[in-house]
């Protein structure tokens, strides 16, 4: 906040960048030059006041801030921990069995882990400190240089029309929006994610599109991006937003429902699908999609960690570090974001494996008539689901014959 009032206001962030906008709209200069007087004055009367307000504000905060990260601390924070969790996850699970969810999910993914580096014979007994020195491996990195970011996003085109060539294998419904990739804006790109979507327009005049942070190639490994692209674009994020936008029978507030559990679910339900069907062609291709995996099942540790066993914002990084992989910036950037935003973290793997459950309980139930393709279709029909919701559907779910 301190960098962003500094200096003049012809210097301010959001200023170079309209400027830089109107020039590249062809805007005539003296209309122009009339809108950045107008947004000279708006930074300098209104944006760096609020914003030295804001800092003054957030300093006296500091002061009073005590070293305890988790709501326990405040009035009733256990009740509200678990109005959280059950806000975010919209399932009924408390703090204590989360926990153990994830611990039980470190430990398969561990051993699944060690079985293929063992298979390609690579040390296994600590799959974490194996997988840290590949990921600075030459073989998986790419070039420091404009035509090396040229080739991440040639690679990540490449990988959606790979998988788009077989969605027709899992789905019987696909959208009519396509999805294209793109970087994320240099201006932007530092405070920005590693990567995100944004979904088309409703009118269909707009791509959606999956945007890849390109601010340092050395957070970019080869053996990662298959499963961020099924992740952000399809069978993930654009498949499930785009279906649920294109689909008219739905009242219009439900084709845009931010259930997180439901929409990350199924963006890590996708991952799943993709590495059960033959979507990674290398054993390394597979450990990027399991330390996805991996990186969300300690979410369900350290975030109930935080909230409801008192942990401290220390011990929740080094266990991130520890069972995770992620380097010390990134696991604090993680930490201190869950201990804001209790609860959320947690609702990506508890819906992945609600959809995965739902999905086995289907699969007995049904027994021969069991089809993973209607099975997907269904979950993706009625736009987001609270997970209750969801189980109630699938429960009365009668495939035709």
């Amino acid at each position: 906040m301190t960098s962003f009032a500094a200096g003049a206001p012809e210097e301010n962030l959001l200023y170079t960048h309209l400027a830089e906008a109107l020039a590249g709209a062809g805007v005539p200069e003296a209309e122009s030059r009339e809108i950045l007087a107008d947004a000279r004055d708006a930074v300098a009367q209104a944006v760096v006041p609020g914003y030295r307000e804001l800092i003054r504000l957030v300093a006296d905060l500091a002061e009073d801030a005590s070293d305890d990260a988790g709501v326990w601390k405040l009035p009733d924070g256990d009740a509200y921990y678990r109005h959280m969790l059950r806000f975010h996850t919209t399932s009924s699970l408390g703090p204590d069995e989360v926990h153990e969810t994830g611990l039980a999910e470190i430990r398969r993914i561990h051993d699944q882990m060690r079985a293929i580096l063992a298979a390609e014979g690579l040390p296994a007994e600590d799959p974490i400190a194996t997988l840290t020195a590949l990921g600075r491996d030459p073989r998986f990195l790419y070039p420091d240089t404009d035509e090396g970011r040229a080739r991440i996003l040639a690679d990540y085109r490449a990988i959606i029309e790979e998988v788009s060539s077989r969605l027709p294998e899992l789905f019987g419904r696909l959208p009519q929006a396509p999805v294209e990739v793109e970087r994320v804006p240099v201006f932007k790109q530092a405070g920005a994610a590693g990567a995100y979507y944004n979904p088309p327009s409703l009118d269909g005049t707009r791509p959606g599109v999956f945007y890849a942070n390109l601010r340092d190639v050395r957070e970019i490994s080869r053996s990662g991006m298959r499963t961020l692209a099924f992740h952000e674009a399809v069978p993930g994020h654009h498949l499930q937003i785009a279906l649920a936008m294109e689909n008219r029978e739905l009242p219009l507030f439900r084709r845009f429902l931010p259930l997180t559990a439901f929409v990350e679910g199924w963006a890590l339900y996708a991952e799943r699908l993709a590495l059960e069907n033959g979507l990674h062609p290398t054993p390394y291709d597979e450990l990027g999609a399991l330390s996805a995996e991996l990186f969300r099942a300690v979410r369900l540790v350290v975030d109930t960690g935080i909230h409801a066993r008192r942990w401290t914002r220390e011990r929740a990084i080094a266990f991130m570090m520890e069972n995770a992989g992620s380097p010390e910036t990134d696991a604090t950037a993680e930490i201190e974001r869950y201990i804001v935003n209790p609860g959320q973290a947690c609702a990506y793997k508890i819906g992945q494996l609600e959809i995965l459950a739902l999905r086995e309980r289907a699969r007995r139930r049904l027994g021969e008539r069991f089809d993973l393709r209607a099975y997907n279709d269904l979950v993706l029909s009625n736009g987001a689901l609270p997970l209750d919701v969801l189980a109630r559907v699938v429960a009365a779910w009668e495939p035709s014959p």
